[in-house]
């Protein structure tokens, strides 16, 4: 089975967009928003892009398409969704896709919440969540109800532990402070705090992370543990473990 190669390409002031390789010169991109530091990229590694893959319609994650499309003819796959055009293949939950010339197949996961088209990839132990889960948070509802997003944060719960976590932002830091106000007294996020602190501080990045080390920390994956339905139950007496206690600290960190 082929190795993946996983590079982080910042773009703007806080998103990443993804270059997967698997030793050769071929490569994929996953949510270009900006068509310039790929192509930079691209040429410094000596590398051709043979797919790019969305995540999602937003302006950030696919303003790069046509442009890198015209440079390369690689085609697109995404979400079943009118606003993003250009695909080559519409994917649905359960689709598996194989990234042209790099011998790596992904599956399709359906994560609604954040818009109401969002997909996910996984495969080879690495899963690409565009804005639906962020390292100790997870995506605003734009499109979404907090029941749809609960349901997707359980399917990707569900995947192995050792899974690395490719997210679209550098919001840990911001992320982690917002954790300790809903679980102060949690070790291993007062943990991952002090290491995502110390790791922006020289200016490097926080990710992946690993989807075991986010179901430790995160609250937006941990809605039915008892401190974190504590701090929910402060803002509203009636939420319950769950969707509820899931909208409850949302709304919460909406305003943080």
């Amino acid at each position: 089975m082929p190795e993946v190669s996983v590079t982080a390409i910042p773009a703007f002031s806080d998103n990443y967009i993804w270059l997967l390789s698997a030793g050769g010169a071929e490569c994929a991109v996953v949510d270009p928003g900006d068509a310039e530091p790929v192509l930079a990229a691209l040429r410094r590694e000596e590398l051709e892009i043979t797919c790019i893959l969305l995540t999602h319609h937003h302006a950030d994650h696919i303003g790069g398409v046509e442009r890198l499309v015209s440079a390369s003819g690689a085609p697109v796959f995404g979400p079943q969704d009118p606003r993003i055009g250009g695909q080559v293949r519409s994917l649905c939950e359960g689709d598996a896709i194989e990234l042209p010339g790099l011998g790596l197949e992904f599956q399709v996961i359906e994560v609604p919440g954040h818009t109401s088209t969002h997909i996910a990839f996984y495969g080879h132990g690495c899963l690409f969540c565009g804005d639906t889960l962020f390292s100790v948070g997870c995506g605003r509802l734009f499109e979404g109800t907090p029941e749809q997003m609960q349901a997707s944060l359980d399917k990707l719960a569900a995947l192995p532990a050792a899974t690395r976590v490719f997210c679209a932002h550098e919001y840990t830091l911001a992320n982690c402070d917002f954790a300790l106000e809903v679980e102060p007294d949690n070790e291993a996020l007062q943990k991952r705090a002090s290491a995502v602190e110390a790791a922006r501080a020289v200016g490097r990045i926080t990710l992946p992370s690993t989807l075991g080390e986010e179901l430790a920390v995160n609250p937006f994956l941990r809605s039915r543990e008892p401190d974190v339905v504590r701090s929910a139950r402060l803002r509203n007496p009636d939420a319950q473990p769950g969707a509820s206690t899931f909208a409850e600290i949302r709304a919460w960190k909406d305003g943080f």
